[in-house]
């Protein structure tokens, strides 16, 4: 089953964004043999303006980014990664190469889905 994955860059090179400062989001797909690619350039407004957070843009983001099953961010602030989480999109830090994150994560989601059919 593929999932999406939204990446908070700057560049496209490296996961280096707050949630809360990013405009936007590369969204990647990865497929059922665990390849991956881009497939949109998601602009969204930065929820943090100078310190201060809007509720409603929390919620906003969140509702753009509700096809995606996982996003990729090198910060978050609770309020926004718990908002995230209600909605069953699962938040994971790793300021890496987007690259190597990927694989990070898509190494997690396949161990997890085989600890999870080895308990059915």
């Amino acid at each position: 089953m593929s999932y999406k994955i939204a990446v908070a860059s700057t560049d496209g090179k490296v996961v280096n964004q707050h949630f809360g400062k990013a405009d936007h989001f590369y969204i990647i797909e990865v497929d059922d043999e665990s390849r991956y690619e881009l497939i949109e350039l998601r602009k969204t407004p930065p929820v943090c303006q100078g310190g201060d957070h809007d509720d409603d843009a929390i919620q906003r983001n969140v509702k753009a980014l509700s096809d995606c099953q996982y996003v990729l961010v090198s910060r978050i602030g609770q309020r926004a990664e718990n908002e995230l989480e209600k909605q069953g999109i699962n938040v994971y830090v790793i300021p890496d190469m987007i690259e190597n994150a990927l694989n990070k994560l898509i190494s997690y989601v396949e161990i997890n889905n085989m600890i999870n059919n080895l308990a059915k």
